[in-house]
C-alpha cells in the first residue's frame, strides 16, 4: 500500500514546451519556450470582427481585412478579464489547437503559463482554471498576475544602469513599481522580491478604448461622424497623439481665439497642428499622417480641383486626449490621475519601502508608447515625492511584449516547478486547492 501511496504522489516530469499567453483585452502576446528556447511571440487580436459586407474574421484573421469602415467587434476580454469564454476558446482553437492553426499546440504535452489583471474575481480564476485543464486539457498550468512577471527581466538594464560585470543580476528583481497601461484600464501594481503587495494595487478606469472612445466623440461633434469607425479612430490616435509636457501652453496655441480673431499660432499650426488623410478603403486601408499645410485647401481653389481625399486637421485633440491619463476629471471622472495614483499606492507601504520603488518605476503596455508619457509622470512624480527621493521612470524597448516577455523568462526560471500545477494534481485536489496555491504569487522562497 505504501508503495501505490507513493507512486500516486509521485510528480510527473515537466512538459517538454511552454505555451505563454498574455491574454490582453486587445492583443493576445503568444508564443513557446522550449528548454533555454524562445520563441518570439506572435501579436494576435483578440477579437471576433464582422465587416459591413457581414464577412466575419476570427483573431489573426483580421490581419485579411481591407475594409474597416464600420467594422463591428466581439470582445471575450471585458475590462481585462476574460467573460465570454465561448468567443475566447473559439479564438485560441483557431490559433493554437485547430489542425491548421499557425501555433499548432497539443495541450496534452505542454504547459500553459497565463498572465492576467491583477485582483480578478475568484469565481473567474476559478472558471478559466476549469477551462484550461477540462476543456483544453494541458498537462500542466500555471496562472499569474501580469505585472509580477515583469519581475523576471532585467530591470536594471531597462533603466541603463552602469554596472561592472562583477554584479549581480537579481532575477526576480527585489523592488519595482510597474505600471500597466493598456486596452481596458492602468494599474500600479508595487512589486517586492516577485510578489505583488496586493493592499497596494490600485487601478484606473482610463486605457487605450476610453481614450479611443473619447477621440471618435471629439472628431464627430468637430469634423466627420466616426462612431462607426472605432477602428479606424484607434489607428489614428496611435499615430498622432502624444502627452503634452505643458498642457496650458499647448492648448494657448492651438486656441483659434474669439470671433473674427486670426491668431497667428492657430493659423501656422503652431508646430502641433497635422493632417491626417483617412483611408478609402480602394486604394488605401490605412490613414496616413502629413505635416500641416495651412495653404493646402486655397490653393486647390485657386487651381478649381476638388480634392477626393477626407483629411482632418488635428490640433488639440492630439494632446488632450493622453490627458486622462493624468486629469480623467476632465471628462467628469471621480478617479485620481496616474500620478495621484502613484501616490496613493505608495501611502499603503511603509515608507521605508518608498525609495526604493520611486527609483524602480516601470511602464508597460500600449499607452507608454506614447510620446512623452515617461516624461510627463516622472516630472508630476517630482512634484509628489519627499526631496530626498530619487525618482526614476522607464519603459522596455518593447513595452508591449514586456509582460510576455517576463513569462517567458519565468517559464524558464525555476520558480515555474514550484507554483505550476498538473493536471494529476487538479484532478485529485480541486479547483480549490489550485486557487489557494496560485494565490501565494509568483516569489515564492526557495
Amino acid at each position: 500500500m505504501a508503495s501505490s501511496r507513493k507512486s500516486r504522489s509521485a510528480r510527473a516530469p515537466p512538459p517538454p514546451r511552454t505555451l505563454v499567453l498574455d491574454n490582453g483585452s486587445d492583443t493576445i502576446k503568444a508564443g513557446f519556450v522550449t528548454g533555454e528556447k524562445t520563441a518570439g511571440p506572435r501579436i494576435i487580436p483578440n477579437c471576433l470582427a464582422r465587416d459591413r459586407h457581414r464577412k466575419t474574421y476570427v483573431g489573426s484573421e483580421l490581419e485579411k481585412c481591407k475594409d474597416f469602415g464600420e467594422i463591428a467587434f466581439r470582445r471575450p476580454v471585458e475590462k481585462g478579464f476574460i467573460a465570454n469564454w465561448e468567443a475566447q476558446k473559439e479564438i485560441w482553437d483557431r490559433e493554437f489547437f485547430d489542425d491548421k492553426a499557425p501555433q499548432r499546440c497539443d495541450p496534452s504535452e505542454s504547459r500553459l503559463v497565463l498572465a492576467e489583471q491583477p485582483n480578478s474575481l475568484p469565481a473567474l480564476q476559478t472558471h478559466c482554471d476549469q477551462m484550461v485543464f477540462e476543456e483544453f486539457g494541458f498537462a500542466s498550468y500555471y496562472r499569474g498576475t501580469g505585472p509580477s512577471f515583469n519581475a523576471y527581466h532585467d530591470i536594471q538594464a531597462i533603466f541603463h544602469t552602469p554596472r561592472t560585470s562583477e554584479t549581480i543580476i537579481d532575477i526576480p528583481a527585489e523592488v519595482i513599481l510597474l505600471i500597466d497601461s493598456g486596452y481596458s484600464h492602468t494599474t500600479v501594481t508595487p512589486i517586492l522580491q516577485g510578489r505583488p503587495i496586493h493592499p497596494a494595487i490600485r487601478r484606473l478606469d482610463v486605457g487605450g478604448k476610453l481614450m479611443t472612445n473619447y477621440l471618435t466623440r471629439v472628431l464627430s461633434l468637430r469634423h466627420f461622424d466616426m462612431r462607426n469607425e472605432t477602428y479606424i479612430v484607434n489607428e489614428m490616435k496611435e499615430a498622432v497623439c502624444y502627452v503634452s509636457l505643458d498642457f496650458k501652453g499647448d492648448l494657448e496655441k492651438t486656441w483659434k481665439g474669439t470671433r473674427g480673431e486670426r491668431r497667428e499660432e492657430y493659423l501656422t499650426g503652431a508646430g502641433i497642428a497635422k493632417d491626417y488623410v483617412l483611408p478609402d478603403s480602394h486604394k488605401s486601408f490605412h490613414g496616413v499622417v502629413r505635416e500641416y499645410d495651412p495653404g493646402a485647401s486655397s490653393r486647390a481653389a485657386c487651381k478649381g480641383t476638388v480634392s477626393t481625399e477626407d483629411v482632418l486637421t488635428l490640433r488639440n485633440e492630439r494632446f488632450v486626449v493622453p490627458e486622462l491619463l493624468f486629469n480623467p476629471s476632465d471628462i467628469g471622472m471621480r478617479q485620481p490621475g496616474l500620478a495621484d495614483l502613484v501616490m496613493q499606492s505608495l501611502s499603503a507601504l511603509p515608507i521605508g519601502l518608498w525609495p526604493g520603488l520611486l527609483a524602480n518605476i516601470v511602464v508597460v503596455g500600449g499607452n507608454a508608447k506614447l510620446e512623452n508619457f515617461i516624461q510627463r509622470l516622472q516630472m508630476e512624480l517630482l512634484e509628489r515625492v519627499p526631496d530626498e527621493c530619487v525618482v526614476r521612470v522607464a519603459r522596455p524597448a518593447d513595452p508591449v511584449i514586456s509582460t510576455w516577455l517576463g513569462a517567458a523568462n519565468f517559464a524558464k526560471h525555476e520558480h515555474v516547478e514550484q507554483l505550476a500545477v498538473t493536471k494529476q494534481e487538479y484532478e485529485e485536489h480541486g479547483a480549490g486547492w489550485v486557487a489557494r496555491k496560485f494565490a501565494a504569487g509568483l516569489g515564492v522562497d526557495s
